[in-house]
């Protein structure tokens, strides 16, 4: 009886000496469009900041991502680095650019789309090093739509390098360029505007002059484009969301 009771006694203690279960962190990798703003910027809205909430406490969202920042920038401004110093095995990392890759006036930023492709590939093979699970993403569109109301496609060399490199390494593929423009479709050109940084002058302090902004989005935007997100992950039945958040009763 007495030994029963001491295995007990040392069973209860291991198991309160166990070590907290590690979190899987999600990285996320990109530009503007995915980034977390600075109060200074508000209502300008990354989608990656609604993309946290959707996660339970196994999860833990890491988001790089940064203004401005293209396949070339991100890697040596040292911000890829950080992503791989820090992931581990059952990792996943979020990778989504084109936007300022595209940007031939900004020579420092831009890389012709052979060259895109080639950084993408690099970033998914060292992922893989890590063991971590890359998931690439088409960048999400602008809203541009033509006379007849027809939403435009806005990256067409960029998200075709993205979709092939997907192929070609055999990881996840989030057609987020495809989705985002349906939903510009859907809603319309005038409609489609309450999604992005559109403010008159004096309606917003950060902005006393107003806005115009057709590429990044306000916190309805972002959370709708967070959304869609999730919904490619939900079609490709992306392992992660088995953690997805519980909803509470």
């Amino acid at each position: 009886m007495q030994k029963k009771l001491y295995c007990l006694l040392l069973l209860g203690a291991m198991s309160f000496h166990l070590p907290p279960q590690k979190k899987i962190t999600v990285f996320l990798a990109g530009d503007s469009t995915m980034s977390s703003k600075e109060a200074r910027a508000f209502p300008e809205t990354g989608w990656g900041m609604p993309f946290v909430h959707f996660w339970d406490s196994t999860v833990q969202v890491v988001n790089r991502a940064k203004n401005g920042r293209s396949t070339k920038t991100f890697r040596s401004e040292g911000l890829w680095q950080s992503i791989l110093d820090a992931a581990g095995p059952g990792d996943y990392v979020f990778i989504q650019f084109g936007h300022n890759d595209e940007s031939v006036e900004k020579q420092e930023r831009y890389a012709p789309p052979d060259t895109f492709r080639l950084n993408l590939q690099r970033f998914v093979q060292e992922a893989k090093m890590k063991k971590a699970i890359p998931v690439l993403l088409t960048p999400v569109s602008r809203r541009r739509f033509d006379a007849g109301g027809n939403a435009l496609e806005t990256h067409i060399p960029y998200s075709r390098m993205v979709r092939e490199v997907a192929t070609e390494e055999q990881v996840y593929l989030l057609d987020l360029d495809t989705r985002s423009r349906e939903l510009f479709q859907r809603l319309g050109a005038e409609t489609s505007r309450l999604l992005f940084l559109h403010l008159q002058p004096g309606e917003h302090p950060n902005y006393p002059d107003g806005k115009t902004d057709n590429t990044h989005f306000n916190e309805l935007g972002a959370r709708l484009i967070a959304q869609l997100v999730l919904q490619e992950m939900q079609r490709l039945q992306v392992p992660l969301l088995k953690h997805l958040v519980k909803r509470l009763t």
